[in-house]
């Protein structure tokens, strides 16, 4: 009698699971035939003559807007450049810009690749690209900038104000994963690590080794601004300092197929050198993930700010005509079971905005020596520097190029032709006030757009006349205070001026060389790897 039982509710199930998925496949085959005879009708019928192609590009990016930032429909450019970023060689300029509204800015030049040589600095801004003027072009216009190597192709641009024509000769460009690296007081290993192409563990191992044989005692590895990259290659990055079958993430979906566990798979470099690792707010997905397992085996102390939190997996779909889907298959946890997802894509504000996971609804998870660590807010280091963080008025600084643009115009004004010269001071910062003014730079804190929408509630209650005046003056208080966030973080946005204006005057790599001495969230790896006692205190040893 129990055998039959257990027959009829397993076949219950079965009949559940087949006819759920006929109502699903029903319903995608339904909403597919709405959409086509709608796109026919539309293209058909409407008043003006549209242009079908741009009509499904807004419908597509409609469509993926509701989700997350990281589902994305790719082009046959886009997947190419996809594939280049992984790789870390194209074909290209030697640069970095910034494609927006019609028109392209050149944001860094590295050092001797061709845009360099043709004299173009950052800030320039790209008025034709061969005989193509880029306001009238339709595409995207940093395509222009592609073409095969040796190739040349004029150049017209402006700089602060005036016209000014070159020649560039494109060459192969190939992307390093380890930029620079270097041995500090004869005994330090700094190496920086700036993304997770193909190249990412073979070259941090290289410098690894290199280093160790000038007589490194310890490793300062730095994530920060690290974007991520490859999941793989996280993996492999954290098997240089962990044993062989360690657990590094674990990544859970809805689709069962999907939920997989990646162990390391190689024997490690070095198990016992200290290590000390860089995070900002700009460090994210795999940077987080080598951070965060590394966090978790007390494998190394993490020093600077709270990471991106970015917990969430992708992986391109192949479409028909060359295009992709990138989508969002999972959601990746760290060894203890972490996930530093900061942003609820799937339950946002009455705005539409993804809500970030308060403070107050972390979870705590311990580490294998059984110190606290935290989910749902990225990784948060052991060890935090102040200066490091990214306040509300810094990232509007950042979102709006406001530091940007003041780099540009004090490149024009003050000339330096030695890095130990450099010298940024008071009064710069205060020029930089003033340049705020002049671009009459504005932004809204949460606290202001929290209190709109009240006092618009406010107006359906019928109590906005009531409260009109004390709005007005609570405005004008949080006007004032945001004034003064300039003083209160002045070495926080100072810290990111002096950074992109070193890049102005000696490249990224005199950044780096600065930084060795200036830097505080350096100084304090130095510093904490330096005493023994203080590292394996931090670590619960």
């Amino acid at each position: 009698m129990k055998k039959r039982i257990l027959i009829s509710a397993t076949a219950v199930v079965i009949l559940f699971t087949t006819v759920s998925f006929k109502s699903d496949f029903f319903e995608i085959a339904k909403q597919i035939e709405i959409f086509t005879t709608l796109f026919k009708e539309l293209n058909m019928n409407y008043v003006d003559e549209v242009n079908p192609a741009e009509l499904m590009d807004s419908a597509i990016e409609g469509m993926l807007a509701d989700l997350d930032p990281y589902t994305k429909y790719w082009t046959e450019q886009e997947v190419e450049d996809a594939r280049i970023s992984n790789t870390g060689e194209y074909t290209g300029i030697g640069a970095s810009v910034l494609t927006r509204n019609k028109t392209i800015t050149i944001l860094e030049t590295y050092k001797d690749y061709p845009a360099d040589k043709a004299g173009l600095q950052a800030g320039d801004e790209l008025i034709k690209i061969g005989d193509i003027n880029i306001a009238d072009f339709e595409d995207d216009a940093g395509d222009l900038l592609q073409g095969a190597p040796g190739t040349s192709i004029p150049i017209t641009y402006k700089r602060q104000g005036k016209l000014q024509t070159t020649s560039l000769k494109r060459e192969e460009i190939d992307i390093e994963a380890v930029p620079f690296y270097t041995l500090i007081d004869n005994k330090v290993g700094y190496i920086v690590l700036s993304k997770f192409n193909k190249k990412a563990s073979s070259e941090t191992a290289a410098a690894v080794k290199e280093l160790k044989s000038e007589g490194a005692t310890s490793i300062i590895l730095d994530l920060r601004g690290n974007p991520g990259g490859l999941l793989t290659e996280a993996i492999n990055v954290s098997n240089l300092f962990l044993p062989k079958g360690k657990l590094i993430t674990t990544t859970k979906s809805v689709i069962e197929k999907y939920n997989q566990e990646y162990h390391t798979r190689n024997e490690p470099l070095d198990t016992e050198i200290p290590v000390a690792v860089l995070i900002n707010g700009r460090s994210a997905s795999a940077s987080e993930i080598v951070s965060g397992s590394l966090q978790d085996y007390d494998r190394a102390v993490i020093v600077g700010a709270r990471s991106f939190g970015k917990g969430l997996v992708q992986r391109p779909k192949e479409l028909t005509y060359g295009t992709q889907l990138k989508i969002t298959i999972s959601r990746y946890y760290t060894p203890s079971g972490r996930c530093i997802q900061a942003l609820d894509y799937w339950n946002r504000d009455e705005s539409g905005n993804a809500v970030r996971t308060n403070v107050a609804d972390y979870n705590e998870f311990k580490t294998s020596t059984g110190r606290k660590v935290y989910d749902g807010g990225g990784v948060l280091p052991d060890i935090q520097i102040e200066s490091a963080g990214m306040s509300a008025i810094t990232e509007a600084l950042l979102r709006d190029q406001a530091i940007f643009d003041f780099a540009t115009d004090y490149f024009y004004k003050h000339n330096y032709s030695k890095l130990e010269d450099f010298d940024f001071t008071a009064s710069d910062y205060a020029a930089f006030k003033s340049f705020l003014d002049k671009q009459g730079f504005a932004y809204q804190t949460q606290t202001e757009r929290d209190l709109e929408k009240a006092y618009i509630i406010a107006e359906k209650d019928n109590l906005q006349s009531e409260i009109s005046t004390e709005y007005a003056n609570l405005m004008k208080t949080i006007d004032a205070a945001k004034k003064q966030q300039l003083d209160i973080k002045e070495r926080e946005i100072s810290k990111l001026i002096i950074d992109e204006l070193i890049k102005r005057y000696f490249y990224r790599e005199g950044l780096y060389e600065y930084q060795l001495t200036h830097n505080e969230e350096i100084a304090e790896a130095k510093s904490i790897l330096n005493n023994s006692i203080r590292y394996l205190k931090v670590l619960n040893r």
